[in-house]
């Protein structure tokens, strides 16, 4: 599971990192929130930590817009900000825990393992010899992982789920999408064009006029 860890305490930050590691975690840290909310667009992680006052872009700025956009990965603060308004404002924001400096990193496990359970962040499907985690993003291919972008993961999880069905872009949107967040269904295209390239086998059939069929070959 990848971890993007965002604290300025140089030595806090330091004795995180080294801990999740040790728990079997992949971990990227950041002392600046603008570098790391540029992290989180170019890459795939399956849980945030955020400090709350980092530089640049602090944390609930960070988690506000993550949410706005769609971006629904779990997210931890782990700050020095005590106050009950802090608290609710970052549950407010959409974070799913809140730990007040200093803990313990006993507990800081126990509530990632507490999201991991509650998200099943490590579920797995299989399909055609593949191992496919959706939380992560990922697809193992004997030694080769297939990295992908959230929506592409969520559109491959409903044609896996939906094997052999013709879905069209209007299921999609009605499935995979919210209503705050409507594609266009020439998006809906480019995300089925890019999991196309992913794969070295065709599973998506084009039928002409009313949707995409996966088939596993």
């Amino acid at each position: 599971m990848k971890i993007l860890l965002l604290e300025d305490d140089v030595i806090l930050q330091e004795i995180i990192e080294e801990f999740l590691v040790e728990q079997g975690y992949g971990v990227e840290s950041y002392f600046d929130g603008e570098k790391a909310l540029d992290a989180i667009g170019s890459g795939s992680y399956d849980m945030l930590l955020l400090d709350v006052n980092v530089p640049n872009i602090d944390g609930f700025e960070i988690l506000s817009y993550l949410r706005e956009i769609g971006n629904t990965t779990p997210a931890i603060y782990i700050t020095s900000l005590a106050g009950i308004d802090d608290l609710k404002k970052g549950f407010d924001l959409g974070a799913d825990d809140y730990l007040r400096k200093p803990f313990e990193l006993e507990e800081l496990n126990a509530r990632i393992e507490h999201i991991v359970r509650l998200y099943r962040l490590q579920e797995e499907i299989e399909f055609d010899g593949m191992k496919f985690i959706p939380k992560a993003h990922q697809v193992f291919m004997g030694d080769k992982v297939i990295e992908m972008r959230q929506k592409e993961a969520q559109v491959l999880e409903y044609f896996i789920r939906n094997a052999g069905k013709i879905i069209s872009c209007d299921e999609f949107i009605e499935n995979v999408w919210d209503d705050e967040h409507v594609p266009t269904h020439a998006t809906i295209r480019t995300y089925i064009k890019n999991l196309r390239k992913m794969f070295e086998k065709e599973y998506f059939d084009n039928i002409k006029g009313e949707g995409y069929r996966f088939n596993v070959v």
